[in-house]
């Protein structure tokens, strides 16, 4: 869903809610490192919002005043917004993730691009993450999410009473979450992960268990388009009750009371997907932030904004937060 004015959330109450590394940023050239042009930015929003959202058009704002000049690019899976929100509910993850392949490498500005920066809220962010593994042309610079569920999530939030959309999709998991039915289907039980049916997960997780490299076949393409990104950001928020378990923002386990971080994993001594290489090189940052799900402030965004996106080459010291407005996002 898309980031509102004044502290509003970005899920409705209720709501739970393919190529290695492109070779353009190895093809730079003396006047790409010194054009101070910003990296176009695309947006890929969350469960129950539509690319035309106008809270999700205040934060393309927000990076345009931030950093001047930035296209922004708002993924969608319809150009008609109702069909666009439709498509966080229902749908085939691998066709999503395809479709935003192409329209990315399609777009006239876009595909000319050294390289790009990307924002995902939600379960745009893990769904960013795949465009990363799976295609990456043009490839990404500096990927942020926010409250992404980046090791699934355990628990689906019951819908508002007045919300069909949601209690549609929900009515599928009658038909329980690991049929082919289901898997092919509803958006959130794609990225359905409970550590107790661990095997089933394994075995019918149509989109998860693939990106997280969790079989035992390892997609090395994965891990090297991970490897190669300049800055995965993941933020956290510390009262999320929307995304279960939150601590799926920072790749963590949890299993009942028990939380093994990222870096105690196997995901991450092993290397699955290139998070540890990724570390070890500085390029992953974990914050926690206060709130509930998606409850974002100016302050945060800005501050986000200069620090990781803007020109190829970043010029940090240089960099000032820029304010739009007084209220918060």
């Amino acid at each position: 869903m898309a980031p509102q004015r004044h502290l509003k959330q970005l899920f409705t109450a209720g709501l739970l809610l393919t190529g290695a590394f492109a070779n353009p940023l190895h093809k730079r050239t003396d006047d790409d490192e010194d054009d101070d042009t910003p990296l176009p930015v695309v947006i890929w929003h969350g469960l129950g919002d539509n690319y035309a959202n106008q809270g999700l058009r205040t934060v393309g704002e927000l990076v345009e005043a931030v950093n001047p000049g930035t296209l922004v690019y708002y993924i969608r899976m319809a150009d008609d917004a109702n069909s666009d929100q439709s498509a966080t509910f229902f749908g085939n993850l691998t066709d999503h993730i395809a479709k935003a392949c192409t329209d990315i490498a399609a777009h006239p500005i876009l595909s000319t691009a050294p390289a790009i920066d990307a924002v995902g809220f939600s379960q745009g962010g893990q769904f960013l993450r795949a465009y990363v593994q799976r295609c990456n042309n043009p490839p990404v610079r500096s990927l942020v999410t926010f409250g992404s569920q980046h090791n699934g999530i355990t628990a689906f939030k019951e819908c508002a009473t007045t919300d069909w959309i949601c209690r549609g999709a929900m009515a599928l998991l009658k038909g329980g979450t690991w049929s082919n039915f289901v898997q092919s289907r509803l958006v959130p039980a794609q990225y359905f992960r409970d550590p107790t049916q661990y095997d089933k997960y394994l075995e019918h997780s149509n989109f998860l268990a693939d990106i997280n490299n969790e079989r035992p076949f390892k997609n090395q393409t994965y891990k090297e388009n991970i490897a190669k990104l300049k800055n995965l950001v993941l933020y956290m928020f510390a009262d999320d009750t929307t995304a279960v378990p939150k601590e799926s923002a920072f790749f963590e386990e949890v299993n009942g009371t028990e939380i093994i971080p990222l870096r105690a994993r196997k995901l991450y001594s092993e290397d699955w997907i290139g998070l540890r290489e990724l570390d070890r090189a500085g390029g992953l940052t974990m914050r926690t932030i206060p709130g509930e799900h998606m409850r974002l402030t100016d302050k945060v965004l800005n501050e986000t904004f200069a620090e990781f996106f803007g020109p190829l080459k970043l010029k940090k010291a240089d960099k000032r937060p820029t304010h739009l407005g007084d209220g918060d996002l």
